[in-house]
């Protein structure tokens, strides 16, 4: 009996020496059982700093690239306004090469979005599981293609409609001579908003990943999710009931579509947490 407890004693300290010198070594134990490094907090910062940068020179590239076709983009951008006969003013002598460089500059980031969701999936990668791990592309093509759905609807539901009532209100003793910066600020605002609005379901997806949000809290807050969104579409949106109601609609779909990934998410999370314990245990009873 005292040479068993003996070797028992020796067993458990030989594992805590391991799980110590795992530590020193800057590495990790899932419950899977597989081992992870570590990274410390500056190395993180490193890494961030990294794929920001990448982002920011994927944007320039094709902001530069953009620059040569933003006369062709200016007609695609300026194509929802309803007055054809009327032409977009600018009043200082920078203001139309400047406006030249914005458009270029959204251009360049709507061509560097598969850049900019990569680089930030690769960044929270660490934080899934290996065989999660190998789906970031297909995460990656969806999240570009979320974003492009909603900048699509923008354009060609939101922003005509939403112009040909706020444009309205000419009367005899007023009209509207819109500037092109103002026009051009208000168009990509939108589009920006409506694409980004449509990520919510992966945003769902990763918070509930990292145990931040679970479905009963998404369902419980309902109600309060609903008033939120209806105070961000009337925040973001010209002061029209139905530009509100066409960001609020897709966005309360959009939060109950959330709800459903939450709960996928959270029930694959326990089977595994189950499979685990299940796999713990028999070794533990072989043992």
């Amino acid at each position: 009996m005292d040479s068993k407890k003996k070797k028992k004693d020796d067993h458990e300290d030989q594992e805590t020496t391991q799980e110590k010198s795992e530590t020193t070594n800057g590495t990790a134990t899932k419950g899977n059982g597989t081992k992870e490094r570590v990274m410390p907090f500056l190395e993180h910062l490193e890494e961030l700093r990294q794929r920001l940068l990448k982002c920011i020179l994927s944007i320039v590239f094709f902001t530069i690239g953009s620059y040569f076709i933003s006369k062709q983009l200016m007609k695609i951008l300026v194509s929802p306004y309803p007055n054809k006969d009327e032409k977009l003013i600018f009043l200082a002598p920078t203001e139309g090469f400047m406006v030249h460089i914005k458009v270029a500059l959204f251009a360049g980031i709507i061509l560097s979005l598969p850049v900019i969701f990569y680089q930030l999936w690769k960044f929270v990668a660490p934080g899934l599981y290996k065989k999660e791990q190998k789906y970031v592309p297909i995460i990656v093509i969806f999240s570009t293609l979320s974003f492009l759905v909603g900048a699509v609807f923008c354009y060609f539901v939101i922003i005509p409609y939403g112009l040909n009532f706020l444009l309205n209100f000419n009367t005899e003793q007023f009209e509207a001579s819109i500037q092109i910066k103002e026009y051009l600020k208000f168009v990509t605002l939108l589009i920006l908003v409506f694409g980004l609005i449509f990520e919510l379901p992966l945003l769902s997806y990763f918070l509930t990943k990292i145990g931040i949000v679970t479905p009963e809290f998404l369902k419980k807050n309902r109600r309060y999710g609903i008033v939120t969104i209806f105070i961000f579409a009337a925040v973001l949106t010209p002061p029209d009931v139905f530009t509100q109601v066409c960001l609020a609609g897709p966005l309360i779909l959009l939060y109950e579509v959330s709800i459903w990934v939450s709960r996928m998410v959270t029930k694959k999370r326990d089977k595994e947490e189950e499979k685990s314990k299940a796999d713990q245990d028999d070794k533990n009873d072989k043992s």
